[in-house]
Parts: structure tokens; sequence; C-alpha cells
């Protein structure tokens, strides 16, 4: 069921994602990062990807709430290939041979991993001293990424900003887990927790590093670094604060590390891929 669940926001996410690009695209946002989004609202294309986004959501904490992090994060990578089509359709944009290339590398890699994998095993709640050193740890890399993604060319800034963005999408999942586990003891105790506004705080610092990839115009870079780290770190952070486990010999191991190689390959080539030119309207 998780599985299925976690198919259904992939290509809601997908879908959000492109309305997001498109609305960003077709009106330019200048000014302060932080507001970003609020500028952003006043636009129905991106409005119409915001709740694209939100269903997204849904599925996603329904599938995380009756399944694993490292199992249902990793299917998520299912947006890369949802993306790339709806990007063409909806936006315009060309997708080459070697965007479709890097992209059935970077999903074909991270199936691998999970499948080779097999995580299992869990606890429903993780200490706040876990919570606190992953909130350091993911600040200590975001900001760097969001200082470089400040500038150079435009395929380098969206796999940039894509990928703290991917990092805070494993956070908020991480986070959203939580949340959905504390349900059973009652709305009211859900308000009361932490957990519930670093939720909403994460989640709107994500939203706007993939804001701002999608900014760029690159849509494939964008995807795939984000549709990657949030898998990745996601499997991290399920055995870090949930203590999940890999279940793993030595050749799967190194079966394992082969397929990580091959998904930064795929993030790297689409990272590297110039935007190609909408077909002309007439």
């Amino acid at each position: 069921m998780e599985i299925g669940l976690a198919l259904v926001s992939a290509l809601l996410f997908a879908l959000g994602s492109v309305l997001q690009q498109k609305a960003g695209l077709d009106a330019p946002s200048a000014g302060a990062r932080s507001s970003l989004l609020l500028r952003m609202a006043r636009r129905p294309g991106w409005l119409a990807g915001i709740a694209s986004d939100s269903l997204g959501f849904v599925a996603q904490s329904a599938a995380l709430g009756s399944g694993r992090i490292a199992v249902v994060q990793p299917v998520l990578i299912a947006s890369v290939v949802f993306a790339l089509p709806l990007g063409a359709w909806l936006s315009g944009q060309q997708v080459g041979r070697r965007e479709v290339a890097a992209a059935a590398l970077v999903v074909v890699a991270l199936i691998g991993f999970v499948t080779i994998a097999n995580p299992s095993g869990g606890r429903r709640e993780a200490p706040l001293t876990g919570w606190l050193i992953v909130a350091a740890v993911c600040t200590l890399v975001c900001v760097p990424l969001g200082l470089l993604g400040r500038h150079g060319p435009k395929p380098r800034r969206a796999a940039v900003l894509g990928a703290a963005a991917g990092v805070l999408f494993a956070f908020t999942a991480a986070l959203t887990k939580a949340v959905v586990d504390e349900l059973h003891t009652g709305i009211l105790h859900v308000i009361g927790s932490w957990e519930l506004y670093a939720l909403a705080a994460v989640g709107y610092a994500s939203m706007t590093f993939n804001q701002l990839a999608l900014n760029t115009g690159e849509l494939a870079p964008t995807i795939a670094t984000s549709g990657a780290l949030d898998p990745i770190g996601s499997v991290v952070l399920g055995i870090i604060l949930f203590h999940e486990t890999l279940r793993a010999t030595g050749l799967q191991t190194i079966a394992t590390i082969v397929a990580l190689t091959v998904a930064l390959l795929g993030m790297t080539m689409l990272a590297r891929s110039e935007a190609q030119p909408a077909h002309p309207t007439s």
C-alpha cells in the first residue's frame, strides 16, 4: 500500500514542480529570497502547483504512516520520470536523449539501491538530541549550497539549489513521519508538539530552495538532484533517527555503493546538461 501511495505522491510532486517552474518563468520574480514564496503566491499557476504538492504531501504522509521512511522516500524518485515529460508538455521544454538517459540512470540506480539494501526494522520516536544533530548538519550543508547557487551557469545553479532542496526534503520527510506517528495520541498533542512547527519551518525552507532552482529554467538538473538526494538523505535519516536497518551482505554492500555511484553519475550528467529552447509558438 505504501508503495502505491508513494507513486501517487511522486506524480503529484512532479506536476507541482512543473507548474511552479512555469509560473516562475512566465514572470520572473526578483527580490529577497526569504519572501520569494509570498510573491509567488500571487500567481494562479503557482498556487495550482502548490495544490498539487499539497495533495502529494497528503499521499506521502499516508505512505510514511504505514511504511518505513527508507522504503517510501526512494520510491519518490519516480518524480524524475514523471517531471520530464510533464515539463515538455506543459512548459514546452525539449527533453533530449542525454537527459532521458541520465534520468534513467538515477531512477534505476536508486531502485537497485533500495532493493539490494532491503531496509527494515525501526522505532516510532527519535530522541531530541538526534534531531538537533540532524538540524545542525542540514544547516551546515544547505547554507553553503544556497550561497553557491547565487552565481554561475544556470544548470549548475539549478543542481546546487536542487541539492539543498533535496536535503531539506529528506529532513521534512523525517519530521512528517514523526508528526504522523503522533496522531494516535490526539490532535491536541500534535498541535502542542515541536515537531509540527519544525516541519512547517523546514518545509518552507525546502520549498524556497526548490523554487529558486526551478526559476533558473533548468528542470532536469533541479529534479535530478533534489529527487536523488531526497531518498539518499531519507535512508540516512531513517537509520540515524528511527534505527531502520539495511540488511546487506559483503557483496550486497559493494552493490549498494555501486548503485549510489551510478545515481551520482546520472545526477552529474543532468546537472551539466544545457537547457534546450522550447518550440516556438504561433
